[in-house]
């Protein structure tokens, strides 16, 4: 089992090294913790209000013992003349006690008592306001750093979520933020917890030396608990967070992936890793809480014995006349709240542990330094661009050593469609990928209109690019929400304008509040061809100069693609645009098509060029609209070799009949 456990953690520290790695893990990191502090300058004064509150609170806890010792013991019910005057402290409860009572006209027991609801409500009443604005301080301090930390994530290139797990991510927005909660709160309550700890070691002192030092012979003891506390559970502390990260990151890639995972019969299998990843997390749960429990029952157990040991010593000097029974009743409430603040040092370490932990992976994220790289003074780009793009002797790796794109150079004029096919690997994606400036690559390669792109804004330089992916992401939100992406620039009017031409309106009228119609989770509630449809009028809604389509009619069953080719005409009519398509019916009517074969372009040329060189494009649409069967016949070996090779990645019927009935059904209908 103990195997297990480490095959366990060692698959877990190696699979997300990518963005764990450069942590410290230190107990206690001032400067992160002052860095945290900054988040709270604009509710300072909340918060300074708050630790106010809490100071009068404390002090009035002070005060309160006095009184029932000092005032209703010594003073009413048992004074003791012949104890010391000066031995008794009373920091004028004993005349603000006779002011009240010759001003109301009682006795002194009535006003005493009196005295006491008043100071008992007071607290409560402060206890109240203090907990009302220090959590109002903290929960808007988290606000803006749990904002601040979406900000920097939504603004980190995808070359960081190449190899971050997402799963991490979410736990640093999520579980972290909320442990610093306890982190700020704990921190305000320890410091006015050590407010009234040296007024009573002080008033103590001043009511008997000898009581004093008995009671605090315990304190080292409970300073020894803590240090040691301390020493034992950092570590597990660290393990836990770790082992949090990778329960959620598990947990996320299970249930994005949960049809996959059913349609394999991969359940049981996947409980069980699940169960592992938990089982790790429990183990070191488990090791924390039973030091935590220990460390409490002792904290519990010391204020038990000072006081049994005040008893002890104080009953001694009480019948020898020494100290007053007043005085006795009073240290044996002080002397619990002595012990509250080391105790509270304890559960400020525990608590400043799991904090500490949660704050750097936090500020980790704040202050990952990869970035997209953005030019100090952008071009400012036209109203409207001409769409020219151009790539020159473009070279680009995801790793080094794994070339993915080899001096890819080509030029796309205004208005032209250009089709690119090639197989999986080759590069077409990381062609749109660059075009859109996901990845910084080199000056002087990628032009739009004769402009680098690295000169200009990726916001800008996005906004005039429409891309269709194959996986269409469906947000939370109505149908309109989701193809205006609550852009304030585009009118409703608009909205329905794209869909009617991209045909998408004829189901959305269909879905029972048509636009506003709420959609579930990732789209449940559309097919695959819908929420397709629903890409290209989210791009034509938004009017970009140059359109890409990468395999954004692959899902889409021959029926519902014929249903958007008249759109698709309409949607790169008078603009740039670029397709990546397997199937080459739609790629035919292209103005140019390119072959890229292992990150390089192998061919370029219109369909009637490409089928006269008879290279691998004329290989793929033999396979497509020839007889195969036949032209194997008259094939050699190395001619079916090459043939295949060409043509692995491309397997697709002809179905032209089938395409033009579908079509007559669909316009007829």
């Amino acid at each position: 089992m103990a195997e297990a456990s480490t095959q366990q953690s060692d698959r877990t520290d190696s699979k997300y090294s990518a963005f764990d790695q450069h942590l410290t893990h230190r107990a206690v990191n001032v400067r992160m913790f002052a860095r945290l502090l900054r988040w709270t300058k604009p509710y300072r004064l909340t918060l300074v209000a708050s630790f106010v509150l809490l100071v009068i609170g404390a002090l009035i806890a002070v005060a309160i013992p006095l009184l029932l010792g000092r005032v209703i013991v010594d003073e009413i019910l048992a004074p003791q003349p012949e104890v010391s005057e000066w031995v008794l402290p009373n920091f004028g409860l004993v005349e603000l006690t006779h002011w009240l009572a010759n001003l109301l006209n009682s006795d002194l027991l009535l006003a005493a008592i009196l005295l006491y609801v008043a100071m008992v409500l007071t607290q409560s009443f402060a206890n109240l306001a203090q907990s009302l604005t220090l959590t109002s301080g903290a929960l808007k301090t988290l606000r803006d750093l749990r904002v601040d930390l979406f900000a920097s994530l939504e603004r980190k290139p995808s070359s960081f979520y190449d190899h971050v797990a997402v799963g991490r991510v979410m736990t640093r927005v999520t579980n972290d933020i909320e442990n610093l909660y306890n982190l700020i709160t704990s921190f305000i309550q320890i410091i006015a917890d050590f407010v009234p700890f040296f007024i009573i070691i002080w008033v103590m002192f001043d009511m008997s030396v000898d009581l004093t030092l008995v009671g605090l012979g315990i304190i080292p003891i409970a300073v020894v608990a803590t240090v040691v506390f301390r020493l034992i559970i950092t570590k597990f502390f660290r393990l836990i967070r770790d082992s949090v990260s990778s329960l959620n990151q598990y947990l996320q890639e299970d249930l994005m992936g949960i049809e996959v995972v059913q349609l394999s019969g991969r359940q049981e299998q996947n409980i069980e890793e699940y169960t592992a990843y938990n089982r790790e997390n429990r183990k070191h749960e488990f090791s924390a809480i039973n030091y935590e429990v220990l460390f409490e029952n002792l904290n519990t157990s010391l204020p038990s014995i000072a006081t049994a040991l005040i008893i002890w010593y104080g009953g001694g000097e009480v019948v020898q006349g020494s100290i007053s029974i007043g005085v006795l009743f009073t240290f044996t409430y002080f002397v619990n709240m002595l012990i509250t603040p080391i105790s509270g040092v304890g559960q400020f370490f525990n608590t400043l542990f799991r904090s500490m932990a949660s704050g750097e992976r936090i500020f980790q994220a704040l202050d990952w330094e990869e970035q997209l790289h953005e030019p100090e003074h952008p071009v400012e780009l036209p109203e409207r661009l001409r769409g020219e793009v151009q790539f020159r002797n473009v070279n680009f790796t995801y790793k080094k050593g794994n070339k993915v794109l080899d001096d890819v150079s080509f030029h796309i004029k205004p208005g032209e469609k250009l089709a690119i096919v090639g197989p999986t690997g080759s590069g077409k994606s990381t062609i749109i990928r660059l075009l859109a400036r996901f990845y910084d690559i080199e000056d002087d390669t990628v032009f739009v209109d004769g402009i680098d792109v690295n000169s200009i804004s990726s916001k800008d330089l996005r906004q005039r690019i429409g891309v269709v992916l194959q996986d269409f992401h469906i947000f939370s939100g109505t149908v309109y929400d989701n193809i205006s992406l609550n852009n304030p620039d585009i009118s409703k009017e608009r909205v329905e304008w794209a869909a009617r031409v991209v045909n998408a309106d004829q189901y959305i009228h269909k879905l029972p509040d048509g636009y506003d119609t709420e959609l579930a989770e990732r789209g449940h509630n559309l097919s695959q061809g819908q929420q397709q449809l629903l890409a290209f009028a989210r791009v034509l809604a938004a009017n970009p100069e140059v359109l890409v389509l990468d395999e954004a009619t692959s899902s889409i069953d021959t029926g519902t693609e014929l249903i958007i080719q008249d759109g698709l005409k309409k949607l790169t009519e008078g603009r740039t645009s670029i397709i990546i398509a397997h199937r080459l019916q739609t790629i035919q009517e292209c103005d140019r098509i390119l072959v890229l074969h292992r990150g390089k372009v192998c061919e370029i040329g219109t369909h009637e060029e490409l089928i006269a060189q008879k290279g691998i494009y004329f290989t793929l649409h033999e396979l497509q609209f020839q007889d195969v069967d036949k032209a194997d016949a008259f094939a050699t070996p190395e001619d079916l070799k090459q043939r295949s090779d060409r043509s692995r990645w491309l397997h697709q019927d002809d179905a032209d009949d089938l395409m033009r009935d579908l079509r007559a059904r669909d316009l007829s209908s």
